[in-house]
């Protein structure tokens, strides 16, 4: 474990999880809003990234919204979703994706993850729709640039007729089966958010190929305003159009995106080759169909080489093992030496706010209750093993190798 007195010293500046990369094209394109005095939510900068992103994922229109979380709600509302409505949802994600659904009154039913890509397991979706067939809504993520189970999730909201909602926030340019994430529900929505892949500092896209429902979108966006002289609303609408200024910023990054993905790969692959004989692995991937985007590098530890962690609701407590570690010392060995960490996204039928919400596994109620625990009946949590064993790695595509190598020591230490 790092000490003052070990040989791996602090870095100097500060190496980030996931922080933004700037080109230059990126000023350009604010510049020219600036210039052109376009820095409202009209402008070439929001005509164009739109458009780019339909270039890159194939998808007919492409709505420019102030966030992914935005992209989200508005995809809720085109799910038709109403109060008391149950949605099924990703259970292991942040936050944001299932909000939305809370927004419009509807009951987020968490559906446990699987392990093949640490995303919504297709098995535990058949139960749900068997527990829950008047459910219309699905809303499922895909974890750290890799995408789930997608045509299997696909497949299964089309037999019971439900409305699927890819929340692609942290995917974008990852490929399935030969297709994009972000085109296989019937809207898909992307993030900007200062730490993606491609950024904007904030922003998001609803992505879809129904030329009523993008209407519709840009609609609500702007604040239901109708097609009359002065200002008409029939409906509801909300503040949720993208800025021209922040477009800019987006249209420069588009034109690095396979250039960040390479980079972000080239991160994995050096952890994995650097860390293959600890005993953890890194976050999977179905190697013969799926193509992530590496956004987050993952660490899971094994079993066997965990040492005893303790969580509670804000702090953590660990004892140090010979041969044995922790996410909890590993993530304070790299806050030592000036490395951003962090845990794997913590379940969200683990939260305090969503704790009385329906979850479902794989064999059923994933509530089963304190006497099926005590038993060892209890159904499998895969989300919560991985949240409790699993954390996100530095993965900031400025890292040096040489930083990097500095990393996977650190790591290699703790296990000693």
């Amino acid at each position: 474990m790092f000490t003052e007195a070990s040989d791996i010293k602090p870095f100097q500046k500060r190496l980030w999880l996931s922080s933004p990369t700037m080109h230059g094209e990126e000023l350009a394109y604010m510049t020219e809003a600036f210039q052109t005095n376009w820095m409202s939510t009209l402008g070439e900068n929001i005509d164009a990234a739109e458009r780019m992103i339909c270039e890159k994922t194939g998808r007919r229109y492409a709505v420019g919204l102030s966030s992914g979380t935005a992209a989200l709600h508005l995809a809720v509302k085109l799910a038709g979703v109403k109060p008391g409505d149950r949605v099924f949802c990703s259970d292991m994600t942040f936050s944001a994706t299932l909000n939305p659904v809370v927004y419009e009154g509807g009951i987020p039913v968490f559906i446990d993850t699987e392990r093949d890509t640490w995303n919504m397991d297709p098995a535990a979706l058949e139960k749900a729709f068997e527990r829950y067939p008047e459910v219309k809504a699905v809303v499922a993520a895909n974890l750290y640039g890799t995408p789930g189970k997608l045509g299997e999730i696909r497949a299964i909201c089309g037999e019971h007729g439900a409305f699927l909602i890819e929340d692609a926030a942290e995917s974008l340019g990852a490929v399935y089966r030969g297709m994009q994430t972000g085109t296989f529900g019937d809207c898909g929505c992307i993030s900007f958010n200062g730490n993606k892949i491609v950024t904007g500092s904030c922003g998001g896209m609803l992505l879809t190929d129904d030329k009523k429902a993008a209407d519709r979108v840009r609609k609500w966006s702007t604040q239901s305003r109708e097609n009359a002289p002065w200002y008409q609303h029939e409906e509801l609408g909300y503040n949720y159009r993208m800025s021209n200024v922040t477009a800019g910023v987006i249209r420069g990054q588009l034109l690095h995106l396979e250039e960040h993905i390479k980079a972000k790969q080239a991160i994995y692959e050096r952890y994995s080759e650097g860390l293959k004989d600890l005993p953890a692995r890194m976050n999977p991937y179905d190697r013969e169909h799926t193509q992530p985007n590496f956004w987050l590098s993952c660490l899971l530890i094994e079993e066997e080489a965990m040492c005893r962690q303790v969580r509670g609701e804000t702090e953590a407590l660990y004892i140090r093992e010979r041969g044995k570690t922790c996410p909890t010392e590993i993530l304070e060995a790299l806050e030592c030496c000036n490395a951003e960490g962090r845990p794997i996204w913590k379940p969200m039928h683990m939260q305090p706010f969503y704790r009385s919400n329906p979850f479902v596994t794989a064999e059923g109620d994933g509530r089963a209750g304190t006497d099926a625990y005590i038993k060892g009946d209890a159904p499998k949590d895969v989300g919560a093993d991985i949240f409790r064993r699993g954390l996100c790695l530095p993965s900031d595509i400025k890292m040096t190798a040489g930083q990097q190598e500095t990393v996977i020591r650190l790591i290699r230490r703790c296990f000693e």
